[in-house]
C-alpha cells in the first residue's frame, strides 16, 4: 500500500510538496512515478524517479517546474512543485513500478506501474 500526503489549496506562484510512503513494504527497490489527473482529463505521467535516484521527466515542459527526490533511509519520496499554475490543478498520485527491477519504464503509460497511492488533491487558486 502506498500512502499519499500533502497538496491541498495553493495560491499560484507558490510551491507544494507531495510524497508518498509505503505500508508493509520498503519503496526503496522500486522505481516511483508520479501521475496527475485533472477533471474530464487522463490520467498523465509526469515524471519518475529509479531505485537509485535517476530521474526521468515524462513532460517536458513541466521539467523545470517539477522535481522528484528520494529518501531510501525514511523509505520517503517527493515531488516538489514550484511556480504553480492554475493549470496544475489536479489529484496527483505516486505509483511502483514494481516488475521494473528499480528502473523507471520507458512508457509514461499508467498500466506500467502496478501499486498506487490514494491520490492527493492539489488545486491552484487564488
Amino acid at each position: 500500500q502506498l500512502v499519499q500526503s500533502g497538496g491541498g489549496l495553493v495560491v499560484p506562484g507558490d510551491p507544494l510538496t507531495v510524497s508518498c510512503s509505503s505500508f508493509g513494504f520498503n519503496l526503496n527497490r522500486f522505481a516511483i512515478g508520479w501521475f496527475r489527473q485533472a477533471p474530464g482529463k487522463e490520467r498523465e505521467g509526469v515524471s519518475c524517479i529509479s531505485s537509485n535516484s535517476d530521474r526521468t521527466y515524462y513532460i517536458d515542459s513541466l521539467k523545470g517546474r517539477f522535481t522528484v527526490s528520494r529518501l531510501n533511509n525514511d523509505n520517503l519520496v517527493y515531488l516538489i512543485v514550484n511556480s504553480l499554475k492554475s493549470e496544475d490543478t489536479a489529484v496527483y498520485y505516486c505509483a511502483a513500478a514494481r516488475s521494473w527491477g528499480g528502473r523507471c519504464p520507458d512508457s509514461a503509460h499508467p498500466s506500467e506501474y502496478d501499486l498506487w497511492g490514494q491520490g492527493t488533491q492539489v488545486t491552484v487558486s487564488s
